[in-house]
C-alpha cells in the first residue's frame, strides 16, 4: 500500500511577548498565555469532527516567549529561556497524545550541555508525545548558534543530530524557523538527508524575498513546505505596527495549496500533503524531476574553501551581548571582500 495523504494545518495565533516583563514569574505568566492560545486552537480542531482533521500542525515562531529585545544573553536565559523537553513543551506533547498527531514549534531553549547560551529551536512532537525533533537555529544575526561552536556541536550530535530528519508514518520531516527559509543550504541539506516536509514555523513581516523563497525552496528540493506565520504584530514590532499574516502550504512543484494574506488568528490554512505523488515525482525520468540532474560534484571546488562568517567564535566564551559580534561581522566582511564578493 503506498502512502496515504495526510491533512496539514497552520496556527496562525497571535503571540505577547515576554520582553515586556520585569522578571521570570511574570514572564511566565506570559509563556502561560500564549500556551493557552495555541492548544486552545488545536483543540478547536477536533471539537466534535470525527474526519478530516489534521495529522500534523505547525505553531509560529516566537509564539510563547516572543524575541528577545536588546537583552544580553545571560538576562534573557535568566528571564525567559527554558529546557526541551521541559514547561513550554509539555501542553504541546498532552495535545500530541490526545488528539494524535504532530505538533512543530519553536521556543527559546536553554540547555545545560551549553551553559551561557540560549538557542533558538524548533521542534517536532509526535502523537505519542515525544520530542522527535530538536532543530538549532544556525544562520543568526543577533542570537547565539551552533556554528559559535560548530567543531564540538558536530562532534557533540553528527550531521543526523544538527540537521535531523525524523522517519514517520507521515512521510520524513523536518522542521527549520523563518529567516532560515531564505538560506538554500540549509533546506537542501535537510533534502539530501530525506526531508519530503519542510515544517516551517516563522514570524515575519512581508518581504518578496521571503515569499519567493518558500516557493523555491519547495520547488528546488522537490518536498512540501509548511509555513506558519504569526497573527497580529510581528515579535520584532513592539509598536504593533508590523503584522504578520501571510500562512501557507506549498507543494513539491511549488504550487500554492492554501495561503491566509490577513493577519488574523485563524486554522482555515490547511491542505493534503500527498508523499505519495512526491515520491513518484522524484523517481520521475523526465524533466519536471529537478533532483535528478543535481551535479553537485560540479560545485564542490568551489564550496570546498567557502568561509565567509568565521565558525568557532565563541568556542571558548559564550557571546554576552550583541556586542560581542562586532568583530565577528568584521571578520566575515574581510572574508567576504578576500573572496571578490564585494565588489
Amino acid at each position: 500500500m503506498g502512502q496515504a495523504p495526510w491533512r496539514a494545518t497552520c496556527i496562525q495565533m497571535r503571540s505577547d511577548q515576554v520582553t515586556r516583563a520585569p522578571d521570570r514569574k511574570a514572564a511566565w505568566g506570559i509563556v502561560e498565555r500564549n500556551l493557552r492560545r495555541a492548544v486552545g486552537a488545536i483543540d478547536s480542531l477536533f471539537a466534535g469532527r470525527a474526519d478530516d482533521t489534521p495529522k500534523a500542525v505547525v505553531l509560529p515562531e516566537f509564539a510563547f516567549q516572543g524575541p528577545p529585545h536588546g537583552e544580553d544573553v545571560a538576562a534573557w536565559i535568566e528571564k525567559a529561556c527554558h529546557p526541551l523537553p521541559g514547561d513550554i513543551s509539555t501542553p504541546l506533547q498532552d495535545r500530541a497524545r490526545a488528539h494524535g498527531i504532530y505538533i512543530a514549534a519553536n521556543q527559546f531553549e536553554a540547555d545545560p550541555r551549553w551553559p551561557g547560551r540560549f538557542f533558538n529551536c524548533s521542534f517536532l512532537i509526535d502523537p505519542h508525545g515525544d520530542v522527535v525533533i530538536r532543530y538549532r537555529r544556525i544562520s543568526t544575526a543577533l542570537w547565539p548558534s551552533p556554528h559559535d561552536v560548530m567543531d564540538e556541536y558536530l562532534a557533540e550530535y553528527g550531521v543526523e543530530g544538527t540537521f535531523p530528519v525524523v522517519e514517520t508514518e507521515l512521510g520524513r520531516l523536518a522542521v527549520m524557523p523563518c529567516g532560515e527559509i531564505a538560506v538554500p543550504e540549509i533546506a537542501r541539506v535537510f533534502m539530501l538527508r530525506g526531508a519530503e516536509v519542510l515544517l516551517h514555523p516563522t514570524n515575519e513581516a512581508e518581504s518578496p524575498g521571503q515569499e519567493a523563497a518558500k516557493v523555491a525552496r519547495a520547488a528546488e528540493n522537490m518536498m512540501y513546505v509548511v509555513s506558519t506565520n504569526v497573527a497580529g504584530p510581528i515579535g520584532f514590532s513592539l509598536d504593533g505596527a508590523v503584522t504578520g499574516g501571510r500562512s501557507q502550504i506549498i507543494d513539491y512543484r511549488g504550487e500554492m495549496l492554501a495561503r491566509e494574506t490577513a493577519p488574523d488568528e485563524t486554522t482555515a490554512v490547511s491542505a493534503m500533503i500527498d508523499v505519495g505523488a512526491l515520491r513518484a515525482a522524484r523517481r520521475e525520468k523526465g524533466l519536471a524531476n529537478t533532483l535528478l540532474r543535481s551535479r553537485f560534484e560540479m560545485y564542490e571546488p568551489a564550496l570546498a574553501g567557502a568561509s565567509f562568517y568565521p565558525p568557532n567564535s565563541f568556542h571558548d566564551r559564550p557571546m554576552a551581548d550583541t556586542a560581542a559580534l562586532d568583530p565577528v561581522v568584521e571578520a566575515a566582511l574581510a572574508n567576504m571582500a578576500k573572496a571578490g564578493v564585494l565588489g
